[in-house]
């Protein structure tokens, strides 16, 4: 049965604990971000990525966007951030923006799954401070949306266990989410910042 544990900002001690048993043995949890909810495994865990694309109903080895702490996780992830990135990013994280940005080549598929192989890696430092906090323990995770390929995404902890929760081994709620669009998606790789996917956020591209 799935573990539904209800967290709050300055509580989060108990979550903490309870995502860090998960992760580390493979599993699959969701929870709550700055946007909709998602579902968190390690992305360096290859069981935990595959779990994910079978419960969702997807083809395995598609790239899974990652949520970090802070800036000091992305050299875990393999991500290479120059000082154009770094100071366009910090315009606007934390908060509902997901950057598309370059890994090194030995931080593709085989020591970050959630790549999928490719040479890049969608990452967002969140909003919550709550959540930036849980994830300063527990380490990145992904983020994907909470739902099956096709169906619309999950607001709260009751959807995403009615959709997924046989599949789950922990639903964090923190009730129901405040933001109904997915994160704003830009890549980050290009000569000039691409909006791949609009959202909350609105980024200036003249500033990169």
């Amino acid at each position: 049965m799935t573990r539904i544990l209800a967290v709050s900002s300055g509580e989060e001690a108990e979550a903490v604990a309870a995502l860090r048993q998960v992760l580390a043995g493979g599993g699959v949890a969701g929870i709550p971000t700055d946007t909709l909810y998602g579902l968190a495994a390690d992305p360096h865990s290859e069981r935990g990525v595959n779990a994910i694309h079978e419960m969702k109903g997807r083809d395995a080895g598609k790239a899974l966007p990652v949520l970090i702490g802070g800036f000091g996780d992305l050299a875990g992830l393999g991500v290479i951030l120059d000082a154009r990135q770094e100071a366009f990013l910090r315009r606007y994280w934390p908060g509902p923006l997901t950057a598309v940005l370059r890994l090194r080549a030995a931080h593709l598929r085989a020591a970050v799954p959630a790549s999928g192989g490719e040479q890049t890696l969608a990452v967002r430092l969140p909003g919550s401070p709550w959540l930036r906090t849980m994830l300063s323990f527990s380490g990145p995770v992904t983020a994907t949306s909470a739902n099956r390929s096709g169906h619309p995404p999950a607001r709260t902890a009751a959807e995403v266990d009615s959709a997924l929760g046989p599949s789950l081994q922990l639903i964090l709620d923190a009730g129901p989410a405040v933001e109904t669009r997915p994160s704003t998606l830009v890549d980050l790789t290009t000569p000039s910042p691409v909006i791949l996917r609009e959202g909350p956020i609105f980024p200036d591209v003249t500033l990169f």
